[in-house]
């Protein structure tokens, strides 16, 4: 996209107290994977020059302020002109299919809905959350500049990346995803079946296991037995009678379950 424009007629941006003041002073912006990627989204289909000037407004605190909602970020960037302009980042909202999609990963993935709720976003959501194509993005302005995106817009972005940098769960909201349907859809889909006999009355009951018993000296060491006997016993044949006649009482008892 060729720049065309003489800025020079429009004057010098306008200072600005209060305005949001990024991170970065230098260098590049977006820190992390979220910011970071979430700017080379917006690389490949902006022009360079107008996100050079961008960079700049955003490190000047230009952007006086922006409100981040479904589907958009909007912010009043100070220019050239007394009064702000109204500069409109749109992110298209994902479609039902990657919806559910986004859905049953959270739900197969052990502890990623805690990860989310605690203001963590798992890296394995970044093919589904952030913008892959120019027709997910779409810029707006109320300047005069009809550069796609201005560099008001721009400004917008930068600011958005560090916002993602620190606080990557917005990247939710961008996208439409309300959190707390989420965790109802994850979790609702997660839960078992409601039970229709609650307390068991209707449940068939296994059949109780049948004992099966021994006579005490068939579970004893036989040589112990004999050993202990003898100890008792005047003699072999005495303590070999005893043996005969303990057996004979453990087989005569009951065996009951």
């Amino acid at each position: 996209m060729s720049d065309d424009i003489d800025y020079s007629q429009f004057g010098k941006r306008r200072p600005v107290r209060g305005g949001v003041q990024p991170r970065s002073r230098r260098g590049a912006f977006g820190t992390t994977r979220w910011g970071r990627s979430f700017l080379e989204a917006i690389e490949k289909v902006a022009d360079a020059g107008r996100l050079t000037r961008g960079r700049s407004y955003a490190r000047s605190g230009q952007v006086i302020n922006y409100h981040i909602e479904p589907g958009a970020v909007t912010a009043e960037v100070q220019g050239s002109q007394p009064r702000p302009f109204t500069a409109v980042l749109t992110i298209r909202q994902i479609r039902d299919d990657r919806l559910e999609e986004l859905i049953t990963l959270v739900r197969r993935t052990p502890g990623m809905l805690v990860e989310i709720a605690a203001g963590t976003l798992p890296r394995a959501l970044a093919p589904l959350l952030l913008p892959t194509t120019v027709s997910e993005l779409d810029f707006a302005c109320s300047c005069p500049d009809l550069g796609w995106p201005c560099k008001h817009v721009a400004a917008v972005c930068y600011v958005v990346a560090e916002r993602l940098d620190e606080q990557p769960r917005e990247l939710l909201v961008l996208r439409g995803v309300d959190l707390d349907t989420l965790i109802g859809a994850v979790q609702r889909d997660s839960a078992p079946p409601d039970p229709v006999d609650l307390y068991g009355d209707e449940t068939t009951l296994p059949e109780l296991p049948t004992p099966d018993f021994h006579p005490a000296p068939e579970d004893l060491d036989p040589a112990v037995l004999r050993q202990v006997l003898r100890m008792t016993a005047e003699d072999e044949p005495t303590a070999e009678q005893g043996l005969h006649a303990l057996r004979s009482l453990y087989r005569a008892l009951p065996q009951r379950g």
